[in-house]
């Protein structure tokens, strides 16, 4: 090798170990992976690894070491273990979901190999102490809120929609997940639009797969409850739940929290479905929600399921479900039901006013600064007001 091939290797040596230690600060710093990784022309795999050699306080980290394979395969590689804590705490930083199931996904979704187990990941973890859970949950404050049952499947389905979000194309699309607190199974049912069919058809084809709930909890959005012009007059999910047995819950204006486990899984959703999977149509759309459903219901992995599975959890359960007994959803209007009830959840302030839709009732004095249930009764044509189960007052409540 002549004198000017040397120097032209140790040049570019030098400029590479630059790039190295330029990647890890900008990391340090608080950059996310995607920009340095975009505006370097590298993987996130080529990040984490560096970002992991150096944290192994070797001066010479940032040198280009041996690529022979190390035999030693009853123990995990050096490189993944760093990756594995590269990626908890890239999840973790960016408060996202970051156990051990997050961890495969985001390493399946990096090309890492070999990919570790969930049990192997879980021992990572533990041995470098990052299992300590992030604070910050919502505290009642004296308060007393009604909360809904979750002990058993389907005894309370929480839904929400995502959206609008867009396809390459572009197309614009709507989600309308489902989430069963007890199990936490999901279902999801993508759509071009918010409209009254839409709320059949979603419900209709997760009830399918889910089962019936006795109840349903959502936010006040107008495609759930109908429209504030006609407050009385009972819109799509109202009259498909009361004539199917479900009765709707209304959590408080401005309170998403209270619909807390599928605001979680929203963001679950746009991490490991909208943010990875590549689609340019409806029908990638709907064949990918389908299979984003199953692979979350049969392989994820939750501490309050006692690390089991949502399907592991029902099959333990041994619940009998209740399914639609028709093929088709009903078709856009339902009649208005004749029995049934559901309930509105509101925070009454110190002006006594209780909101309903977009219509106001007067209410009793001790429920100043107290959560209320207002429950509309089908049958009676009446609105009754409890507060901590115990009713203070009633309305007439003609539905129109």
């Amino acid at each position: 090798m002549n004198t000017n091939s040397f120097n032209l290797e140790v040049f570019m040596e030098d400029e590479i170990k630059q790039h190295r230690i330029l990647a890890v600060q900008r990391f340090r710093s608080g950059e996310s992976p995607e920009s340095i990784c975009t505006s370097l022309g590298k993987s996130k795999a080529w990040l984490y690894k560096w970002v992991g050699r150096h944290l192994e306080s070797d001066n010479a980290w940032n040198e280009t070491r041996s690529r022979r394979p190390i035999s030693t395969p009853a123990h995990t590689p050096s490189e993944i273990v760093e990756i594995v804590k590269m990626v908890r705490l890239n999840l973790y930083n960016q408060d996202l979901f970051c156990g051990a199931q997050a961890i495969l996904w985001e390493m399946e979704d990096l090309g890492a190999k070999p990919l570790p187990s969930i049990r192997t990941i879980n021992r990572i973890l533990a041995r470098n102490e990052l299992t300590h859970r992030r604070t910050g949950k919502y505290e009642a404050r004296g308060t007393l809120y009604p909360v809904l049952p979750s002990q058993l499947p389907n005894q309370t389905h929480q839904a929400d929609f995502v959206g609008p979000c867009y396809l390459k194309g572009p197309i614009r699309f709507y989600s309308l997940n489902i989430v069963d607190t007890a199990t936490v199974r999901c279902g999801l049912h993508p759509s071009l639009s918010k409209s009254g069919q839409m709320i059949f058809d979603g419900f209709w084809g997760a009830w399918k797969r889910m089962g019936i709930p006795e109840r349903i909890q959502v936010d006040n959005a107008m495609s759930f409850f109908g429209s504030p012009t006609h407050p009385r007059g009972m819109g799509p999910l109202i009259r498909l739940c009361l004539h199917n047995g479900v009765e709707p819950w209304f959590i408080p204006m401005a309170e998403p929290w209270r619909n807390g486990m599928i605001e979680n899984f929203n963001d679950r959703y746009e991490q490991k479905f909208l943010g990875k999977v590549t689609m340019t149509s409806l029908e990638d759309l709907q064949s990918g929600s389908l299979a984003f459903e199953q692979r979350h219901n049969s392989r994820y992995r939750y501490s309050k399921l006692k690390g089991h599975t949502p399907m592991k959890a029902l099959a333990t359960s041994s619940a009998k479900l209740r399914f639609p007994t028709e093929e088709e959803p009903p078709k856009h209007r339902l009649k208005k039901p004749e029995i049934g009830k559901y309930h509105v959840v509101r925070l009454i302030r110190s002006d006594l006013k209780l909101n309903v839709f977009g219509e106001y009732f007067a209410v009793p004095p001790e429920t100043a600064l107290e959560y209320v249930v207002a429950t509309i009764d089908v049958k009676e044509q009446k609105m009754k007001l409890f507060l901590d189960k115990k009713q203070v007052e009633e309305f007439d409540y003609k539905l129109r």
